[in-house]
C-alpha cells in the first residue's frame, strides 16, 4: 500500500465516502484491484497500476466532490483517459462546470507531459552528442547480422535515435543481449528512427524494430523509418504521408504468427489503410519455424540454413 496514491482504505466501510468508493470502483474496472481510497482534492495524483512494472507510477487521477462529484483518470504509459461523474448534470450551468473540470486536468496533464518530453529531449541530445560511433563488432549487431548504420554507443549500449518533426527527442538503448530501453519521459508516439535518405517519389518502408529496418535497408537500398513498436506504425505512417505525400509508402509488418490476434500483421494493415500505403510481410518457407516473426528473423534463419 502506497500513501502517495491516496488515502488508505479504513477497515470499516461506514467510514468511506460514497462518491470516493464509486470513483475507486471506476478505477478498478480499468486497472484492477486497488487498496487505497482516492483523494478528492481536485489535484492530479499519480499511482501504481497493478499490471505495470514494480515501482512505476504511470496511473493518474483527479477527483472533485463539490457540486456533481466527478473526476477523470488514465495512464501516462498507454495514453488512455477516462471520465466519471456521480450523476448527469441537471442544468446548463452544471454541464458547463463539468466540462471545465474535465478540461482542467487534461490541460495540466498536457503541460506536464510537454515539460517531461522537453527535459528528455534536452538530455538525449546531450547524450547523443557525447556518445561515440557504434562498434560494428557489438554483440547485438553481430547477432542480428546488420551494420551500425550511424548508431552511436555509450559504454556497452547501442543508442538508436528517434526523431519527431526533424528533432531528436528520444533514444532507445540496446544492450549486448538485446535488452531495449527508451529514455524515461521521452516521446515515442509518432517518432521514428530513419535509415537512408527519405526522398519524394521513392520507396519508403515503415517497420517496427531497428534491426528489422536495418535488414530492409541493406537488402533493398531503400529508406526505412523504424517505428519501434506495432502501435506506433500508424502514427508514423500518417506523419510520413503528410510530409512526403508522393512517397511510395510500404508498411513492412511483423508476422506474429504465434501471438493471439497477430498484432504485428493487424497493426501493419491498419497503418497501411490509414496512410494509403502498401503493406508487405515476410514470405515464410514451408520449413521456417513458427517462432520467426520479422524480416530480420527470416534473414538470420536463411543464413544459418545456407551454412554447410
Amino acid at each position: 500500500m502506497n500513501a502517495k496514491n491516496g488515502a488508505f482504505a479504513p477497515t470499516g466501510s461506514a467510514c468511506l465516502q460514497k462518491a470516493e468508493i464509486a470513483f475507486r470502483d471506476a478505477l478498478q474496472n480499468v486497472f484492477g484491484a486497488l487498496d487505497w481510497l482516492p483523494l478528492a482534492d481536485g489535484k492530479i495524483h499519480r499511482f501504481h497500476v497493478p499490471s505495470d512494472r514494480a515501482g512505476s507510477s504511470n496511473g493518474w487521477y483527479v477527483l472533485f466532490l463539490d457540486g456533481i462529484s466527478s473526476g477523470s483518470f488514465g495512464s501516462w504509459k498507454t495514453g488512455d483517459t477516462h471520465t466519471w461523474c456521480s450523476r448527469q448534470p441537471s442544468s446548463a450551468l452544471e454541464a458547463d462546470q463539468l466540462r471545465q473540470r474535465i478540461q482542467q486536468p487534461r490541460l495540466q496533464r498536457e503541460a506536464e507531459q510537454q515539460q517531461r518530453r522537453q527535459e528528455a529531449a534536452n538530455y538525449v541530445q546531450r547524450r547523443w552528442r557525447d556518445a561515440r560511433r557504434a562498434d560494428p563488432a557489438h554483440a547485438y549487431l553481430i547477432a542480428k547480422q546488420v551494420r551500425p548504420h550511424g548508431l552511436r554507443q555509450h559504454r556497452d549500449r547501442l543508442l538508436v535515435p528517434l526523431y519527431c518533426a526533424g528533432q531528436l527527442v528520444n533514444l532507445q538503448s540496446i544492450s549486448s543481449t538485446g535488452e531495449k530501453l527508451f529514455t524515461k519521459g521521452g516521446q515515442v508516439k509518432g517518432c521514428y528512427s530513419p535509415l537512408g535518405v527519405i526522398t519524394a517519389d521513392n520507396p519508403l518502408y515503415v517497420c517496427e524494430g531497428w534491426a528489422t529496418g536495418a535488414t530492409l535497408h541493406q537488402h533493398s537500398g531503400a529508406a526505412v523509418a523504424c517505428a519501434m513498436n506495432a502501435g506506433n506504425l500508424k502514427p508514423v505512417a500518417l506523419a510520413l504521408r503528410a510530409k512526403y505525400p508522393s512517397a511510395q509508402l510500404i508498411i513492412a509488418g511483423d508476422d506474429d504468427r504465434q501471438t493471439e490476434g497477430n498484432p504485428g500483421r493487424k497493426s501493419a494493415i491498419e497503418a497501411a489503410q490509414a496512410a494509403g500505403a502498401l503493406f508487405t510481410f515476410p514470405e515464410w518457407p514451408t520449413d521456417a519455424p513458427l517462432a520467426l516473426s520479422d524480416f530480420n528473423d527470416l534473414q538470420q534463419w536463411q543464413s544459418r540454413e545456407a551454412q554447410p
